[in-house]
């Protein structure tokens, strides 16, 4: 079959583009659009088909130095359902980070017993230092304030699913938006896909600068708003978020915006019929159990859906799919 020499040089640079093996997953930044749809489209496989036997012989450490629920047990649960088996720790408190071992030390000897890490740290930067101890991929589970780029992924699954598209939709951001480390990486992402943005917050908790001067630089609309009211009925998506008690450094400020946005069923009767509500969990009182029982509701599903994101991105950094 005849193919147009042009047509070969895109094809033999796009699969080169595309190869994830030993590839650290560090900042949404570090992935290109055509690489998030790539990880999308394995992780929709996947959900669809498991693949009990991909990862057999392969061994995860899961390195947890704050805690975390879902994405531990998901990233743990994902690694164990591709056949893999899994290492780690769920608390620093129990490895010899409390005897002062180093991030670099610890990070540099785990890598030695293992294929892949999973790591969360309270610490920014922290998963950019770790790929300096270890040539084995390190796969960001959040560090600080900073960056939680599976989550994105899965974020962008869930939206992808919800709303049967990622192109032109209207997202809201809601809560939390300065210290939010979801709402960040989603923002920067969401930049591919030509969404118009509108963040939801109080003064003190909006979203940073260098992320507003970013959504400039290329294009995309935002606004900011302190009332969810204002904006429930022109959004497709309207993420929600906590206040995060543990980034205020003064307990008093935190009491003061703690209940600042509280979403109710009654609010949402002015929606779209395919708004969809997401959240990164875990929620406190900014969401009501009575929106659950609402057609709106996905956070649950997104959760889910964290499983087979994961399981993407270790297939794919552990070079079993391509």
């Amino acid at each position: 079959m005849y193919r147009h020499p042009s047509r070969v040089v895109f094809f033999n640079h796009y699969y080169k583009y595309m190869n994830f093996k030993g590839k650290d997953i560090i900042s949404i930044g570090d992935i290109s659009k055509t690489e998030i749809l790539h990880v999308l489209k394995h992780a929709k496989a996947l959900k669809l088909k498991p693949q009990p036997k991909m990862l057999e012989g392969k061994i995860m450490g899961s390195c947890f130095f704050e805690p975390s629920t879902r994405t531990r047990l998901s990233f743990e649960t994902a690694m164990q359902r591709l056949g893999g088996r899994v290492i780690g720790f769920a608390d620093p408190a129990v490895t010899s980070a409390k005897k002062g071992e180093t991030l670099f030390d610890a990070i540099k000897i785990i890598g030695q017993y293992v294929d892949a890490i999973a790591m969360r740290s309270p610490i920014e930067g922290s998963a950019r230092r770790a790929t300096e101890a270890t040539d084995k991929p390190i796969l960001n589970g959040g560090d600080g304030a900073n960056q939680h780029p599976t989550q994105t992924l899965l974020d962008l699954f869930t939206i992808q699913e919800c709303q049967k598209k990622l192109e032109g939709l209207n997202i809201a951001l809601v809560g939390d938006l300065k210290y939010g480390r979801t709402t960040h990486s989603l923002a920067q992402a969401l930049t591919h896909f030509k969404a118009r943005l509108y963040f939801v917050a109080p003064d003190a908790l909006q979203m940073p600068e260098y992320i507003c001067d970013e959504l400039k630089s290329k294009g995309i609309k935002y606004s900011l708003h302190q009332r969810i009211e204002d904006i429930i009925n022109k959004v497709d998506v309207l993420y929600m978020t906590r206040i995060q008690g543990e980034r205020f450094a003064d307990p008093m400020d935190y009491e003061r915006v703690k209940n600042v946005f509280v979403l109710r069923a009654g609010m949402l009767d002015s929606a779209k019929p395919n708004l969809r509500i997401m959240h990164p969990l875990p929620r406190v009182n900014e969401i009501t159990v009575d929106v659950d029982k609402t057609k709106h509701a996905y956070y649950f599903e997104q959760a889910e859906n964290g499983l087979y994101v994961r399981q993407a991105l270790l297939g794919l950094v552990l070079g079993k799919l391509s």
